[in-house]
């Protein structure tokens, strides 16, 4: 049975060492959970808006990468399980942290909605080619659900469960990366913006969609009490994860780019365009079946390691009296039960809101931008923490890394904010335009009488510990 343990703040280790995840298995959390079906489900979403999607993507990846060095500068001085929930409280208090830890754990929930939209499509390049809006919709909960099974057996077999889909979610990444630049066709690249709207407004709505494919970044940072040696292990983790993800998404896209001209990668009948760019290079169908099914792999992979983070933010908010006390519940084998159960739960509800009345790219890109502007908001609150550490830290003598910190931190808040303005839909309808914005508005009200019967319960934040440069 489960019991309610009581628990330490949230810098406090909870566990034996046999359930801390080392670095390759950090690692393999962020890869994983960047890599997931995000990148192969992309073309798909960004056809509307033409080759230009591949400055947008350019454009992500800074924003990205800047993220990705904000957070591990951030867990080196605050190595607490939370990550952007954690830097916010502690720098502005429980109000901003309970709305940052309810905006970050829809990011989760809804992320896991669209990945397991997105894994659709691959799974129907075997089944349901009719499209059957029912069928599609049951596809999306059998995985939804299976990684939540998988979480429910505890760490041990989510993290082993990690390492080894990663290796199998490189693969088409790479081979795509490498020998499919050979297969580029110059006259693929025209038009270079298909939308409609003016090159800036085309990159900056792209850039929008683009940025799910890099939710991820900060999970390390997030699952950080669940990390050996985190003030080490989670950094390197964010870091060497985040650029080698970055490194074959942007070669990969330019591939697949590049084989399939903008109309054919448009079609319903080539949303799983990884595979189609493959089987475009042997001829057939083998090989895009191959990748189809490491592409189903990596899908559940990424569900597994966001099911995870759906239920560490607020198991660690919980933990300091923001979140109600049913989500600190572990099991006997270390899992947050209810955690995982009612996430699932609401990634299931958004996956059937989302089919209601739509399908094909416009279920997923509204799925992808309403994640997108809940992890913008704790990214920049994240960000703005950062700031004002370090300008804090400056004006008592410790400048060490001041301009280095300062610049990423700036960028990472230009990057939040700019995600979340061009995070709207592309198309004649108002409430579809507006769709992400509106059920962003929706899921964020939801957590108004929560906050309002969890304020008697909030214990004080922490004090913001020293700038240790030795570790910077």
């Amino acid at each position: 049975m489960a019991t309610l343990i009581e628990p330490p703040k949230s810098t406090e280790r909870a566990g034996t060492p046999d359930h801390y995840m080392g670095l390759s298995q950090s690692t393999a959390l962020i890869v994983g959970s960047i890599i997931g079906v995000g990148i192969f489900s992309l073309p798909y979403s960004l056809a509307s808006y033409g080759p230009i999607s591949l400055v947008a993507m350019a454009v992500a990846t800074v924003g990205a990468l800047a993220f990705a060095f904000m957070f591990a500068a951030l867990s080196r001085r605050i190595p607490a399980d939370g990550g952007p929930y954690a830097y916010s409280r502690t720098a502005f208090g429980n109000g901003v942290g309970f709305g940052n830890a309810w905006s970050y754990w829809i990011t989760a929930w809804a992320g896991n909605a669209a990945i397991a939209v997105g894994w659709v499509y691959y799974v129907e390049h075997f089944i349901n080619k009719g499209g059957s809006t029912t069928a599609s919709i049951l596809i999306a909960l059998v995985g939804l659900w299976i990684p939540a099974a998988v979480n429910l057996t505890g760490l041990r077999n989510v993290g082993a469960f990690q390492v080894v889909t990663t290796v199998l979610k490189f693969l088409p990444l790479v081979f795509l990366a490498t020998v499919g630049l050979f297969f580029i066709s110059s006259a693929n690249f025209t038009p270079w913006n298909t939308s409609g709207d003016t090159n800036m407004s085309a990159i900056g709505g792209a850039m929008a969609i683009c940025l799910f494919a890099y939710l991820g970044v900060e999970t390390a940072a997030v699952a950080a009490a669940k990390v050996r040696d985190p003030k080490h292990n989670v950094p390197r983790a964010t870091v060497f994860g985040t650029l080698g993800s970055a490194v074959v998404y942007m070669l990969s896209l330019i591939a697949v780019f590049g084989i399939l001209p903008t109309t054919a990668l448009a079609l319903d009948e080539n949303k799983a365009s990884y595979a189609v760019a493959t089987n475009t290079i042997f001829g057939g169908t083998w090989s895009g079946d191959l990748v189809a099914i490491a592409v189903i792999i990596s899908g559940i992979g990424a569900l597994n390691g966001w099911t995870m983070i759906c239920a560490e933010m607020p198991r660690a908010a919980a933990q300091d009296g923001l979140f109600p006390k049913q989500f600190a519940v572990l099991a006997k084998n270390g899992a947050p039960v209810f955690g995982i159960v009612s996430s699932t739960l609401f990634a299931s509800i958004a996956v059937l809101i989302s089919f209601s009345g739509a399908n094909g790219a416009t279920v997923f890109t509204t799925l992808v931008l309403m994640t997108g502007i809940t992890a913008a908001i704790p990214f920049g609150f994240s960000a703005l923490a950062q700031l004002v550490w370090r300008f804090k830290d400056r004006s008592v003598g410790n400048a060490a890394h001041f301009v280095r910190d300062v610049v990423v931190a700036s960028a990472s808040l230009v990057a939040a904010i700019a995600f979340i303005y061009y995070s709207k839909n592309v198309d004649a309808s108002w409430y579809v335009v507006w769709g992400p914005f509106l059920m962003t508005g929706g899921a964020l009200l939801l957590g108004v009488p929560v906050y309002l019967a969890q304020r008697g319960h909030m214990t004080a934040p922490l004090e913001v510990p020293a700038y240790d440069e030795t570790v910077a």
